[in-house]
């Protein structure tokens, strides 16, 4: 299992109609196959700079693969992503077995 991971800062108002409509097209994500256990996540803690979060998990290295590379996904990084996101982190878990 794969979890695949983004926290990040957009360039909107927070509360704005621009947020919200950039949220919900990156809910529609969940729709490409092989997308397990889909969270859209807002950030509550002080800690850090970024205010909403990604998470989803993937069967395997071929699931994850396919997602990234999947039509949908990469029109959505150039079309939405790369103007409307101020900063991000990205992070992709395995499971650690010692």
């Amino acid at each position: 299992m794969i979890r695949h991971t983004v926290a990040f800062r957009l360039k909107h108002a927070p509360g704005s109609a621009a947020e919200r409509d950039f949220l919900q097209a990156a809910c529609e994500l969940v729709k490409i196959e092989g997308v397990q256990k889909f969270e859209c996540l807002r950030q509550t803690s002080p800690k850090n700079s970024f205010s909403f979060g990604l998470s989803m998990e993937f069967a395997d290295e071929e699931a994850h693969a396919f997602y990234s590379n999947h039509p949908e996904h990469t029109a959505f990084v150039q079309q939405r992503w790369i103007p409307e996101v101020e900063e991000f982190m990205e992070l992709d878990y395995v499971a650690y077995e010692p």
